[in-house]
């Protein structure tokens, strides 16, 4: 049997990274007539802006305002609460004033009559294949901006061109085309801000790039299903097995057992709500013998039972 150690890059955040993916489930291009200000809720979703036309603002959830030039792209990773507007202070609308029109599958268009010239926003809802628990997420800022990551990442700029020029443009395919654009650029955004040292060197990310502890890490992060024991682990890392749980739990800040179950039941979530398998399906894939296991370590991480999100995902698709 191969040696799953083998399989790790060097780098093993980059292995992490691999396996990270966006995927849309809703775009919209916006035409608005000034002045306009519209709050958003928190969501589970991100959400993605570019800005193709005229300038808008941004307040961030610590209720600062911040500019966003023509050209600009935002990435708001978790979905927290924010309002974008015309200018700070400008009155707050209701969503349900603009008239919103299909114009293909999952994306919209929302205008106002007489908005031009106005702002022309394209907007899209993403999906991380990531639980929204994982750590990765949890330190990835509010707000990361494409103007933040320019100078280091010269390839973001022709992104921003091309979106530039597609999202102006009103021809046969422009929007389901900058659709995946957008996937690419969040996508882009992410990688760029990981390159740069993810803005800190400490906490998870400083325990990944350990050189014995992350390829540990990364292993139990690509495999969550797997029937991963503290032999085994110290084995990877080519410790003992005392040995390995006390440098392990000094540089994560939990044991192995407790990472390794907080990780598969952070995967199990994402069956549940992203895949809606049956609780049943889910308890079998990480080995457990019975649902009742399962649900009793499921609520133990994350606070709900399994069948809560069944439940959720049951009313909402109602």
């Amino acid at each position: 049997m191969n040696d799953r150690s083998s399989k790790l890059a060097a780098d093993p955040l980059t292995d992490i990274l691999r396996g990270l993916r966006l995927e849309g489930v809703e775009y919209g291009r916006w035409e608005l007539k000034e002045p306009w200000n519209i709050e958003f809720p928190a969501q589970a979703t991100a959400r993605f802006y570019f800005v193709g036309q005229k300038a808008c603002w941004l307040r961030q959830p610590s209720g600062e305002w911040v500019e966003l030039r023509c050209g600009d792209a935002v990435l708001l990773p978790r979905g927290v609460a924010h309002v974008i507007a015309s200018e700070p202070g400008a009155k707050s609308s209701p969503i349900n004033g603009y008239e919103i029109k299909q114009i293909c599958e999952k994306v919209f268009c929302l205008s106002t009559e007489g908005c031009r010239p106005g702002t022309l926003l394209f907007c899209g809802s993403m999906y991380f294949n990531l639980d929204g628990l994982h750590p990765l997420l949890g330190m990835m800022p509010d707000v990361m901006r494409t103007t933040e990551l320019e100078a280091h990442d010269p390839g973001i700029t022709h992104m921003l061109e091309t979106m530039a020029r597609e999202v102006k443009l009103e021809r046969v395919g422009s929007a389901g085309i900058v659709a995946r654009l957008a996937d690419v650029l969040a996508a882009i955004i992410i990688r760029s801000w990981v390159e740069r040292g993810c803005g800190d060197s400490s906490g998870w990310i400083a325990a990944v790039r350990d050189p014995k502890i992350g390829k540990v890490l990364a292993a139990i992060h690509l495999e969550p299903s797997h029937n991963w024991t503290v032999e085994a682990l110290a084995r990877m890392m080519g410790a003992s097995r005392s040995g390995f749980a006390d440098r392990f739990a000094a540089i994560v800040g939990e044991t192995p057992a407790r990472y390794v179950t907080q990780v598969r039941m952070h995967q199990a979530r994402q069956w549940l709500v992203r895949d809606r398998l049956r609780i049943s399906v889910v308890a079998s894939r990480l080995g457990y013998d019975s649902e009742a296991a399962f649900s009793r370590a499921f609520k133990r991480v994350i606070g709900h039972p399994p069948g809560h999100f069944r439940t959720a995902d049951q009313q909402t698709a109602a």
